[in-house]
Formats: structure tokens, sequence, C-alpha cells
């Protein structure tokens, strides 16, 4: 059988690539032969000083760079990338004046753009409305907004005055919007009165009120009228939008500068397993870090347009926000992807010249289980890049996407974390796509697979571990002066490396493949399991929609119990177990074989759409679940909850 890649890259379209015009100029001033991607990346880690220099003129980075890229090499944590720089995140974002839009909005039929002169004014407005509430450098600022352009303005203007901005998507419950901003007690909390989601409208008032009243840090709540829904008058200190932004003449923007390690973002573990880590980011390692992804990871260029199906709850809004920084037009979609069908976002990508298209793997293999042929119902020409994260990319998906969205594309799927703002292994523009692999590991990021004995292999499954430093390593957690959670968190494992959770492998290809969560992966017999290797087996069946597996303790050892929820009107029966059995064992192991399959009619998940293997565990196995409301669908816990049929 011969071993040929899905999709390579013509000639042509590798000299045009950012990531060759960089290859190209390291090259002749270093005098070394950068010719290939592989050697790239060993320069990136050998040479890491050299590396992130040359990135930070490569792409025009807008600040003082200083002399010193890196301090303490050798100490993981420790290590501090340019300690002597000053910059201003937002001014990096804001380089464009012109007409030209720069965020183009569709939200199930509502449609606007803004352009960067617009942006520009409402951003000004904006830092100008936080100066004079007296918002001060390292003072939070939180957003309870869907994916809309005031959401981005309030974030740049935050960052522009040197205010941490922090952020959850409107489907959060009361619950779950005060186990995040309840620890970092925002002094502003910028608010939406509603959303749209499936031809629906939903309030958002209500909860809004009594979030502002648990919050007493907060000092003034701007409320944006997108669902035009109650006056706000219910909300304690309350202004509209257009009344926080004023009018007259646009405010001077004064951009101030700032260390590259003065915090900008706070993110959020999931929270399924209990009250969310407060994940800080500091401004220059989210900046630098998104522009090596964007520009040489995935090629996004100036004039691109780019689009990430995402919440402003989820990582990748933020990712999908720097792209300003490479003078690419946004596009922003807020709703439901399968409104009023699946073939929306392939509508809005012909209708607004998308040029990298970014979702999950599970929209993906919800449009192929759909049954939709996108390459035979839109032009999608403009399309170069699709890329794909959440959740493993199953090997049918990345057929899926060459046989029947677009044959000429870069499909790269790419992972990292909420943990690092961006991406351990990723998209080579210049490279082979082969099927059921990432590309490569993203330059800069020392990804190393380690054994259970903490050796570095390849070739077999391991954990996922990243043995230097680099510049997007969160500062800390919030509330955690000493450090301890922060250092229990990713290095108590393996001291001096960082552990991120992931089991994987790297292979010949010099690609990766995960397999799961490392907390998810099953146990039978002491023979260590990934979830995605059964998930890629059943999830091709047409029969099923989606599936869970867990192990569960069981008689001394562990066993393998699959859940599966199944296309209407498809019953469940003995037949179908054997089909999913026999599937299973042919093409992986009989130790994959679960010892249970169980139909369940929903699948829980977070707001970010991952499903939460943790979760079901706990509940079959009687553990208290402490966060639902971390989960888009709590209610779908109770068909796991006292199951009897699992213990027969």
């Amino acid at each position: 059988m011969v071993d040929l890649p899905l999709w390579s890259p013509s000639p042509e379209r590798i000299a045009r690539t950012r990531l060759a015009a960089f290859m190209r100029q390291v090259s002749a001033e270093e005098r070394e032969a950068l010719v290939t991607y592989d050697v790239l990346y060993r320069f990136s880690i050998d040479r890491p000083e050299l590396f992130w220099r040359h990135l930070w003129d490569f792409c025009g980075v807008i600040g003082e760079r200083g002399d010193r890229i890196v301090i303490d090499l050798d100490r993981l944590p420790g290590a501090r990338f340019f300690p002597d720089a000053r910059l201003n995140f937002s001014e990096n974002l804001l380089r464009q004046r012109g007409d030209t839009p720069a965020l183009i909005f569709s939200g199930e039929g509502r449609r606007r753009s803004v352009s960067h002169a617009e942006l520009y004014a409402d951003v000004s407005r904006f830092a100008a409305g936080l100066r004079r509430l007296g918002i001060r450098p390292g003072d939070r600022v939180a957003g309870y907004l869907p994916n809309l352009p005031e959401t981005i303005i309030a974030a740049l203007g935050a960052a522009a005055v040197g205010a941490v901005w922090s952020s959850c998507s409107p489907d959060f419950g009361v619950q779950g919007v005060l186990d995040r901003f309840g620890q970092i007690e925002p002094r502003v909390l910028v608010a939406a009165d509603g959303y749209f989601y499936a031809g629906k409208r939903h309030d958002v008032l209500p909860r809004l009120a009594e979030i502002v009243a648990a919050l007493p840090s907060v000092e003034q709540t701007v409320v944006v009228p997108y669902a035009e829904t109650i006056p706000a008058a219910s909300v304690r200190r309350a202004v509209p939008w257009a009344e926080f932004l004023g009018t007259g003449p646009v405010p001077a923007l004064r951009f101030e500068q700032f260390p590259f390690n003065h915090p900008l973002y706070i993110l959020y573990s999931s929270g399924t397993t209990g009250v969310p880590k407060c994940i800080v980011h500091g401004a220059g390692g989210t900046l630098i870090q998104h522009l090596k992804e964007h520009q040489l990871q995935t090629d996004i260029q100036a004039g691109d347009r780019v689009f990430y199906f995402t919440t402003c709850g989820w990582m990748m809004w933020n990712w999908l926000v720097t792209a300003l920084a490479s003078d690419a037009t946004l596009l922003l979609y807020d709703g439901s992807p399968f409104f009023p069908d699946g073939n929306v976002l392939f509508d809005f990508a012909d209708e607004t010249g998308m040029t990298l298209f970014g979702t999950s793997a599970k929209f993906i293999d919800a449009v192929r289980k759909a049954g939709l042929s996108p390459i035979d119902t839109h032009r999608l020409d403009t399309v170069r890049t699709l890329t794909s994260t959440g959740s493993p990319l199953a090997p049918e998906s990345f057929t899926f996407v060459y046989e029947h969205v677009r044959r000429d594309l870069h499909l790269a799927s790419i992972s990292g974390g909420t943990d690092i703002v961006g991406l351990f292994v990723g998209g080579n523009p210049i490279g082979p796509v082969w099927v059921g692999e990432i590309q490569a590991r993203a330059l800069g990021m020392k990804v190393e697979v380690f054994d259970e004995a903490g050796r570095s292999v390849v070739g077999s499954k391991g954990e996922l571990v990243c043995t230097m430093p680099f510049p997007s390593m969160p500062i800390g957690f919030w509330n955690d002066p000493d450090g301890a959670k922060f250092h229990a968190a990713y290095f108590e494992r393996y001291p001096g490396v960082w552990w991120h959770g992931d089991y994987v492998e790297l292979t010949a290809h010099g690609g990766v493949i995960i397999y799961g969560r490392s907390d998810a992966v099953l146990n039978p017999g002491g023979v260590r399991i990934g979830t995605a290797e059964i998930y890629r087996q059943v999830e091709q069946l047409d029969e099923i929609v989606e599936s869970l597996v867990i192990g569960q303790q069981w008689d001394g050892d562990e066993r393998v119990v699959l859940f599966v929820r199944l296309r209407e009107k498809v019953p469940f029966t003995p037949a179908l177990a054997e089909l999913i059995k026999r599937r299973i064992r042919e093409n992986t192991t009989a130790r994959h074989v679960p010892a249970r399959i169980v139909q369940v009619t929903d699948i829980p998940r977070t707001k970010s759409g991952k499903i939460v293997e943790l979760a079901v565990r706990d509940v079959v196995h009687g553990r208290e679940i402490r966060n639902r409301e971390a989960l888009a669908n709590p209610e779908a816990l109770e068909q796991f909850r006292n199951r009897a049929e699992l213990a027969t």
C-alpha cells in the first residue's frame, strides 16, 4: 500500500506563504539554509533567542523590543521573554485607519460591518469612558456578551488603558458567571441585553440583574442593545452602550506602554470538576504567540478574511481577535451553526470571501453526518485554510473535507489550550497533510512525548509535554500568591517540564496524533487506551450521531462503558450493539471493545462544545458534580445517574 498524503501545496503556493518569506529572511540574515519546516523547527528550539527576535521583527510588533530576548531559559517556570520590552496590545491590533472592513458580523440574519476607522474611533471612546471611571492598569473589565463587534471594542479599549479583560458567553447561568467573575472582582461589566440562538431570542437582563447584585466590585454596567428586549432599569448602575461611548469629537487614543508580561486576559479552565481556575495571560506573550500561529502556521496575510466559529467564552475568540495584528478582517458569527440549516457557515464563507475557515472537529463531523456536500453547493474559492480544534479530528473527517468541502485546501488540525492561549501543535502551510495527523509541532514549542517512565519517545503513545519555556506561558493563576496551584497544575508530574494532560503520539511524518485527555484515558487490565481511538470507530457508523466513553471501576479493575446517541428513529438493538463491538474489535483491539453499550438521548458538554467524560464518569460512580454551571446542558447528566444496568 502506497503511503500518500491527502494534500500537498504546490511550489507556487509554498513560495507565496508567510512562512516561506520568514524562512528566506532568517536564512539571509543568519546565513543558514532554513529550507524545510523541520529545519526551521529545529532552529526555533535550538536557538530560541534568535527565533523569537526574528519573529518580533518579521511580524512588525509595535513597541520597544529591547536587546534581551529571553533570560533564565533553563528555568521552567521562571524564564522571562523580552524582559526589557514595552508595548500596548491594542496598538498592535489597531494598525489600520481606513474605510475597509475590520469586522464583519452575522448573527442569524443580522448583519453589519465595522470599518477600521470606526473600530479605532469606538475603541477610543470606550477607553475614554474607562478613564473617566478611573480605571487603572491591572483593573478588571468583564464581558457577558455574544460574539459581537462591541465585545472586541470593549476588550481592546480595556487593553489600551492596561486593564485586564475577561469574558464569558451569555448562555452561562448566574452561578457560572459568579464562579468566574466573582473571583476576579471586575470594576466594569459589559453585557448584552439578550442573544439569538436557533431562531429564538433569549433575554439576559433578568440574569444580569442578579449577577450585578451579587458582584459588589462592579461600579458600572454597560448594556449593549443587541436583542432590544426590555429596558435595563432593573440592573444596578447600568448605562446604555451609546451613552457610555458618548458623542462629539473622537477623543485621542493614548496607548500606554506596558512591560511584555503585563496582564491582558483572564481565561478560565472548564470548571467541570470544581470552581474554574482563573488563568492570567500576558499581553506580549499572547501577541507574539498568535502572530506566529497566524502568519507562520496558518498563513494569515494582510487583507485576509479570518473566521472562527466560537463564543467569547472560549480561547479561540481571543485567538481570532489577534488576527487584526496581521492586518486581516475578522468575520464574526453568533448563533447556531445549524440554523436554519447546516449550510449557514458555508453561505457566510461565500458571502464574505472568507480565507480562513475555523471550526471544531464536532462541526465537521456533524456536517458529514447531515449528508451535506458543500463542494457541490458552494464556491468556497477564497478559502485557503480550514482549521479544526476542540477535539481530535477523526481520519474520516480529514477525508470528508477533501472530498466534500474543497480539494485544494490546507486542512490544519490544531491543538493547544486555554492554559497557553495558543497552540502546542498545528499547521504547516508548506507541508503535506496526512490523514488523521496534526501536521507538526508548533515553532518554538519544544513538544515531546513522555512514556510512563518519563522517557521521550517517538512512535508510541504517551503524555504531551513541553520541555522548554515559551512566551505565552501563563503569568499565573489569579489569587494564587505563592504559585502553588499553578505549579501543581502543570509542573508537579515532571519537575521542570510543562505537562499538558493530552495523550498523544509523535508520528514518522513528524506529525502528532491526539488520543484524548490523559485524565480520561481508559485503563482496562492496565492497558492505556485513548478515548479518541474508540470515537474514531463508533462515529463512522451512520446510526450514531455521537458517543461518549468512560472507564467504570468494576470488580477490582476497570471496564469500558460506551454511551451512544442515535439518529432519530434508529432503534437500539442487540444487532446494532454487536455491529459497534465488531467494528471496534476489527479496527483496534479486543481491549477497546466496551463491556457495556448504553443508549442516551443527549451527551453533556461544556459551553465551548467539548464532551465531559470526567463529569459522566463521576456521575456513574455516584460522585458529586461540583460545578454543573460549567455545562451547556447539565440536565443531560441525569441520564447517567444511578444506571443500574451498568452494574449488572
